[in-house]
Order: C-alpha cells, then structure tokens, then sequence
C-alpha cells in the first residue's frame, strides 16, 4: 500500500483515516471541493471544482494499485478497484469482487425509486460504533501491508 486517499467531503471519519495514517506513517490525501474547509498538518488537502465527481476522477486519476480509497460512493469504489486499489466504506466495509456488484444494482435500483418519487430508506443517525468499526478494519488493512 503506498496511499490512502479519502474522498473527503462529508466523509464523517476523516479524523480517525489521519489518525491512522500518522500512526503507520502512510501518506494520506483528503479530497474535497471548494464548498468545504478542511485543514491538517499531516494529511496533504486537494480542493478540486465542485462539478460532480471532480473527487472522484482526481482520487482514480492519482491513485496506484494497493492504494486505499475511503470513500461513500460505490461508483467511485467501483472505478477503484478497477485500478487495483482498494476501497473501504465509512463503516468499515472494504469492497471488493464479491460485493461492488451487489451493492451497484441496489445504487441503480434505489435511484430509480428516487427518481419516481419513492424512498427505499431514511439514513439512520451515526453511531460510535460505526466509527469503531471502520478504525479496526482500516487498520486490519494497514497491518496487512
């Protein structure tokens, strides 16, 4: 593993990814667009447009294969992965061959509810445990390297 990249805006656990990363001494990039402020002495900060996904292609357009890429968005893990890199969700779910396909058909399928006026679910209020949870598997995945 040579980064961890994190699509940073809106991400609730960037504190915790820097942590880390200082922690196991692996160079970690926060992306973010204009709208949002984020600042850390350790971790390096790229502010890219706020077009849709300028994120994402600048995280694809960076990465190198064995990266880590924290990031919400399936698409995005989807593009990763196809790059080599590996990609871990905000709760601690690292995704891979055997589950990106799966979670795509639910991110198509929900969209199309959206579009018609139906919502599959209402997100739940974050919890410490989720935090716990991505800490221990992103450092199961820094331990691996």
């Amino acid at each position: 593993m040579n980064r961890i990249f994190v699509d940073a805006d809106g991400c609730p656990v960037v504190k915790i990814a820097v942590n880390l990363a200082k922690e196991f001494q692996v160079p970690i990039t926060l992306v973010k667009n204009h709208a949002h402020v984020l600042q850390d002495e350790y971790a390096e900060v790229v502010t890219v447009d706020t077009t849709i996904d300028s994120a994402d292609f600048y995280i694809v357009n960076h990465l190198s294969k064995g990266d880590i890429v924290i990031t919400q968005d399936q698409g995005l893990a989807a593009m990763c992965l196809g790059r080599g890199a590996v990609p871990i969700n905000q709760n601690g779910l690292v995704m891979d061959d055997s589950n990106i396909d799966g979670m795509l058909s639910s991110r198509h399928i929900n969209r199309k509810l959206r579009s018609k006026g139906i919502y599959a679910s209402k997100a739940k209020k974050r919890d410490q445990s989720k935090d716990k949870d991505f800490e221990s598997a992103l450092r199961r995945l820094l331990k691996e390297e």
